[in-house]
């Protein structure tokens, strides 16, 4: 008797295996003698294991997309005529007034240039600064930013503190090919 009950339960436990194997591999028994071959080869075939492991590693992510260099165009054109950068990265706290005003003057002077050549400009509002304008419903806060006490909605009257700027057109040439757009101002060497 204990026999029976012995060759039942294993009986009962190769059935039990059986549905749990199937269910594992979804019903298709050859796919799983496949999959078992391939891992038996996994194990001995040190070639075969190279091929799969670099198979199965993921391609590292793509760098991240370089930033344009064409905000910087503009900026190279100042420094290059102007010397914009070097003047304001420069320590001015030291220098009298006469001196940075006559400093200021000639920057000032070849960075309008540059300015003028190289962007076509116009005001976002016109009218003259301390004028009243009003501020239509609908409006683009990118061109009009409200100031002081800004409660309820749109129209708005209000005085004009500044005009704004709103570029119309761009004649900033792209540097030539193979040249660094990001270098925007190039060290200089005299050679003797």
């Amino acid at each position: 008797m204990e026999f029976a009950y012995a060759a039942g339960g294993a009986a009962a436990m190769a059935v039990l295996y059986l549905i749990v194997r199937y269910v594992q591999v979804g019903g298709d028994f050859a796919r799983a003698r496949k999959a078992s071959d391939i891992a038996q080869r996994y194990l001995a075939d040190d070639k075969f294991q190279e091929a799969v492991n670099k198979a199965l590693t993921p391609p590292p992510p793509p760098p991240p997309p370089k930033p344009s260099p064409e905000p910087l165009l503009l900026l190279t054109l100042m420094q290059r005529e102007g010397r914009l950068i070097d003047f304001l990265l420069e320590n001015v706290d030291g220098a009298d007034n006469d001196t940075l005003g006559a400093g200021v003057r000639t920057i000032h002077q070849a960075c309008q240039k540059v300015l003028k050549e190289h962007l076509d400009m116009e005001p976002v509002l016109k009218g003259e600064e301390k004028s009243i304008v009003d501020v239509p419903v609908g409006f683009d806060p990118s061109a009009i930013r409200l100031t002081g006490n800004v409660t309820g909605a749109p129209p708005f009257k209000g005085t004009l503190e500044h005009h704004g700027w709103r570029v119309t057109k761009i004649k900033v040439q792209k540097p030539p090919e193979g040249q660094d757009a990001f270098v925007v101002a190039p060290a200089e060497v005299e050679l003797a």
